[in-house]
C-alpha cells in the first residue's frame, strides 16, 4: 500500500523473492567493472599556501629564487610559484597531450571533447534518477533496502499490516493499532545490521553523486568554448570557468566507488516500470541493456577521470593555488527517509485498514437499515458503470437518502407521518408549523435529488458546462479551475440538501418526542387528540417510537457516511 501510485506498479508488482531473483539473474548476464572510477591524482605539493611552500624550501633553494628575482624585478616568491607552475603544467602536458596549454592557461579541443562525452555519459542516469530517486526518495529507499536488507524488508512489511496485528489484539482501539504498528516499524527497524547499514550508506551516496553529475551545468561549461582555427577545435581560457571546474571535480571526487548491482537495477527498474503495458515488454532484455549502457556511461566517466587530472589544471590555473578537491556532503539521511518511509506506511495502512472497517461496519448497518434491499444511486453521477458521469462530491449520502426515501419512507414511516399531518390536533401552532415543515422537507427529498441529477445530466445546468469546460484545450490549467468550479457548485447543492435534511430530521424527532410527551423543556406538547390517533392498541405509539429511532439512526449513518466520504 504505497504512498503514490508511482511506486505502485510494476515496483511493488514485484515480490520480494522476484526482486531478488531478479538481481541475481542479471549479476550473471552482466559484468561491471570493479575498477575505481576515480583515482586520486599525486598532487607533491601539500594544500599550503605558496608563501607557506616556499619558506619550507632548503635556505640555498630561497637564495636561489631571491637571485633570480633581483634580476628579474620579481619576488622571490612569485619567482618560486612561475616554476611550480611550470613543473605542473609540463606534468600535464605529459599525461595527455592537447588537453591544456599551461603557458596561456587554456583547456583545448580534446579537453572539449571528453567533456562533450562525460556529458553523454552523465546524462543517462538523468532519466533513471527521475523516474524514482528524485521523483519518490522515500520509496526509492524502501525499494533499494528491500534489495539490501531483505529479511528487514520482510519484518517490515509483517510491521505496517493491521489485519495481523488486529488478529493478535483483537480488542485493541484503533489509536491503539496504530501505535502498536509504530512500535513494531521500530523494532524491525533495530534489526538491520552495521553491514547492511554501511551499504545502504554507501549506496545513498553513490546516488547522490550520481544525481548531482546527472544534473551538473555541462552546458554553462562548454559554452564558454570558442572554436580556435589554430587548433582546429574548441578551446577555452580555464579562468573563465575555474568555480564550475571547481564544482565538477568535487563531484567526480566524491563518487570514487562505483555503483553496485543492487543499486543500477533498482534504479532500472523505476525507470521501466511504465513499459509493461507494451505487448513485447521482456524485463530482463530491457534490463540487460540498461545495465550494459551504465557500464558505457561509467567506463566513459572513468576514461574522463583518467585522462583529465582536474586538481593539476585548476592548480596550475591559479598560479599553484592550493586546491585539493572535497568530498560533497549527501546520502546521510538515508535512514531517516527510510524509517519515515515505513512509518508513513503503517499510519496508511492503518487508516486503511480502519476506514474499510468502518465502511464494513457502515455496509451492515444499511442492509440491516434497509431490510436487505440494495443502495439506489443517482443516475449521472459517475460510477464504475457510468464512467462518464459527473463526479460530485457527497453521492454516497445522497444514495443513502435516495434509498431511505423508497424503502423505508415511502413503505413504512410516511404512513404514520402523514396521519398525523391529516389529522393531528396540535396543542400549539408552532408545533404544527414546524412538523409541516419538517414532513414537507422529507416529502420532497426525492424532488430535491430528482432535480440535481437533471441538473448534473449532460442535457443540464451543470453537465452541460461541464461537457463543454472538458472540451476546452486552451490552457490545462485554465479547463481545470472550470471544471472545478463547477463541481464546486454541484458539491454546495448536494450539501445543501443534506443540510435541509438533517434540519428537516431533527426537528421531526423533536416534534415526535415532543407529541409523546417527552420534552421536558416544554416547547412540543402532546397532540390534543393523542388518545384517538393511538385507537385501543397502541400500535399509532408504538410506530412513533420506531419511527423516532430510524430517524436517529439517519442521523448516525449520515455521520458515519460523513467520516468515510471525501
Amino acid at each position: 500500500m504505497p504512498d503514490n501510485d508511482h511506486f505502485d506498479r510494476l515496483v511493488s508488482g514485484l515480490s520480494l523473492q522476484e526482486r531478488l531473483n531478479l538481481l541475481e539473474k542479471l549479476r550473471s548476464l552482466s559484468i561491471l567493472s570493479q575498477a575505481p572510477l576515480y583515482v586520486s591524482e599525486k598532487i607533491s605539493a601539500a594544500p599550503l599556501s605558496i608563501e607557506e611552500q616556499y619558506q619550507r624550501l632548503p635556505w640555498y633553494s630561497r637564495f636561489w629564487f631571491f637571485i633570480q628575482g633581483f634580476f628579474r624585478g620579481r619576488t622571490p616568491v612569485r619567482i618560486f610559484s612561475m616554476r611550480q607552475t611550470e613543473l605542473l603544467g609540463m606534468e600535464i602536458e605529459e599525461q595527455t597531450a592537447g588537453l591544456f596549454n599551461y603557458r596561456n592557461g587554456k583547456l583545448l579541443p580534446v579537453f572539449y571533447i571528453l567533456a562533450e562525452g562525460l556529458k553523454s555519459a552523465a546524462r543517462f542516469f538523468y532519466s533513471a534518477l527521475d523516474s524514482g530517486f528524485n521523483r519518490d526518495k522515500k520509496a526509492y529507499y524502501a525499494f533499494l533496502g528491500s534489495l539490501e536488507m531483505p529479511v528487514v524488508h520482510s519484518q517490515l512489511l509483517t510491521a505496517v499490516d493491521p489485519v495481523l496485528l488486529a488478529k493478535k489484539n483483537p480488542d485493541a482501539s484503533d489509536s491503539e493499532l496504530r501505535q502498536m504498528a509504530f512500535k513494531s516499524v521500530d523494532d524491525a527497524l533495530r534489526g538491520i545490521t552495521e553491514e547492511s547499514r554501511t551499504a545502504m550508506y554507501v549506496n545513498a551516496r553513490s546516488l547522490f553523486c550520481l544525481k548531482e553529475l546527472a544534473s551538473f551545468s555541462f552546458d554553462k561549461l562548454l559554452i564558454a568554448f570558442t572554436y580556435d582555427v589554430s587548433l582546429n577545435g574548441y578551446a577555452c581560457p580555464v579562468n573563465s570557468i575555474r568555480d564550475p571546474l571547481i564544482n565538477l571535480n568535487n563531484i567526480l571526487f566524491s563518487m570514487r566507488q562505483n555503483p553496485n548491482m543492487n543499486l543500477l537495477g533498482s534504479l532500472f527498474i523505476f525507470l521501466l516500470q511504465e513499459s509493461p503495458a507494451e505487448s513485447n515488454f521482456d524485463l530482463n532484455r530491457e534490463m540487460k541493456n540498461l545495465l550494459s549502457k551504465a557500464e558505457e556511461s561509467l567506463t566513459v566517466i572513468r576514461e574522463f577521470n583518467r585522462s583529465v587530472p582536474l586538481t593539476k589544471i585548476i592548480r596550475c590555473a591559479g598560479m599553484n593555488t592550493p586546491v585539493l578537491p572535497r568530498e560533497i556532503t549527501g546520502g546521510e539521511d538515508w535512514y531517516l527517509i527510510y524509517r519515515n518511509y515505513w512509518k508513513n506506511q503503517a499510519d496508511i495502512n492503518v487508516a486503511e485498514y480502519i476506514t474499510e472497517k468502518r465502511r464494513r461496519n457502515l455496509m451492515n448497518s444499511l442492509k440491516t437499515f434497509f431490510n436487505g434491499a440494495g443502495l439506489k444511486s443517482m443516475e449521472n453521477v459517475v460510477s464504475d458503470s457510468n464512467p462518464d458521469g459527473f463526479p460530485i462530491r457527497k453521492a454516497f449520502s445522497l444514495s443513502f437518502l435516495i434509498t431511505f426515501y423508497n424503502v423505508v419512507f415511502l413503505a413504512d414511516i410516511n404512513r404514520t407521518l402523514k396521519s398525523i399531518f391529516v389529522n393531528g390536533e396540535f396543542s400549539r401552532y408552532e408545533n404544527r408549523i414546524e412538523f409541516d415543515e419538517s414532513y414537507n422537507g422529507l416529502a420532497r427529498l426525492d424532488e430535491m435529488i430528482t432535480k440535481l441529477d437533471h441538473k448534473i445530466a449532460p442535457y443540464g445546468e451543470y453537465g452541460k458546462s461541464y461537457g463543454q469546460a472538458k472540451q476546452d484545450y486552451s490552457s490545462m490549467a485554465a479547463r481545470r479551475r472550470k471544471l472545478q468550479l463547477i463541481e464546486d457548485e454541484a458539491a454546495e447543492d448536494a450539501q445543501n440538501i443534506l443540510t435541509s435534511v438533517r434540519s428537516s430530521v431533527r426537528s421531526m424527532i423533536s416534534v415526535l418526542n415532543g407529541i409523546l410527551g417527552r420534552d421536558t423543556k416544554g416547547q412540543f406538547l402532546p397532540l390534543a387528540n393523542l388518545s384517538i390517533l393511538s385507537d385501543k392498541g397502541g400500535e399509532f405509539i408504538n410506530n412513533i417510537n420506531r419511527i423516532i429511532q430510524k430517524l436517529q439512526k439517519i442521523i448516525e449513518i449520515l455521520e458515519d457516511i460523513d467520516t468515510l466520504e471525501i
